[in-house]
């Protein structure tokens, strides 16, 4: 039995194996969530970039997700629609794709997988690579009302500080958290009550995601347990989208993306602050 059969969702993921056995089928969108000078070098044949591999709102100085009719444009000029499979990969252990993941997600798109291991293993693998942009045919992609249980507001958190059901999980560095590093924020530590294990405890070296046991070790070390719901946060909601995407993946549907994270709280006068 693999590992990741283990898992409670592992439908989720997606082996390079399966990818590679299926660059050329019609109903997949493949994603590169890394930056676009990265892709434009190389990059799996038939995958496309996008502009912001944080799908942040611009009216908002991009502190939370786009909106609805944002979404729905950039997702149908990258030729998605409401019937395609969308796989992301990146090369940082799954964070830019589980944001792709969670954004979709969040508009009602339940049909998207992250490559597990990403671009790093498929290089190591020697899976086919290609420097040609495909020609994409727009589509149209129509976003579902907002999913509300998935994203947490400033006021979420406020009114679940201390409450002996949820935890609130700081997936930033042990230097951010203890305000080390500022990330030019205003303010510096953590949100009070939170508790800190990084993101990247989640995946190994080469970024792939940690077995169902070991993932079960990160959660019962941060305390969370089935009766208990999450709030994941970090500095804009995207290492927190990966913190996420590992708690579904693992069964655990009772989970907030503080999307403004910290560079909201740090960045206001009456947010609890410790550190």
């Amino acid at each position: 039995m693999s590992s990741t059969s283990r898992y409670s969702n592992p439908e989720m993921l997606v082996e390079t194996d399966w990818l590679e056995e299926h660059l050329i089928d019609s109903n997949i969108r493949i994603v590169d969530c890394d930056l676009p000078e990265a892709y434009y070098r190389v990059h799996i044949p038939g995958a496309v970039t996008v502009p912001d591999h944080y799908y942040k709102n611009p009216d908002t100085g991009r502190l939370v997700v786009m909106n609805d009719k944002q979404i729905g444009a950039l997702m149908s000029s990258i030729g998605v629609d409401n019937e395609t499979l969308v796989i992301g990969y990146d090369s940082r252990g799954g964070v830019y794709s589980s944001r792709l993941w969670w954004v979709l997600n969040y508009y009602g798109h339940t049909n998207v997988k992250v490559l597990n291991g990403g671009w790093k293993k498929w290089l190591k693998e020697q899976k086919p690579l290609t420097d040609e942009t495909p020609n994409v045919d727009a589509k149209v992609f129509l976003p579902k009302a907002a999913r509300r249980d998935m994203l947490a507001t400033r006021q979420d958190v406020f009114d679940r500080i201390g409450a002996e059901d949820c935890i609130i999980w700081d997936v930033r560095s042990p230097e951010e958290y203890v305000g080390g590093e500022t990330r030019g924020n205003q303010r510096i530590g953590h949100i009070k009550g939170a508790i800190n294990v990084e993101w990247s405890e989640a995946v190994n070296e080469e970024g792939v995601f940690k077995n169902a046991s070991e993932l079960r070790e990160i959660m019962k070390v941060i305390g969370i347990t089935q009766k208990k719901s999450v709030i994941t946060h970090c500095q804009a909601g995207i290492r927190a989208a990966h913190a996420a995407f590992v708690l579904n993946l693992m069964g655990h549907s009772n989970v907030k993306n503080y999307d403004g994270s910290w560079g909201e709280w740090g960045n206001r006068s009456d947010t609890p602050i410790e550190k």
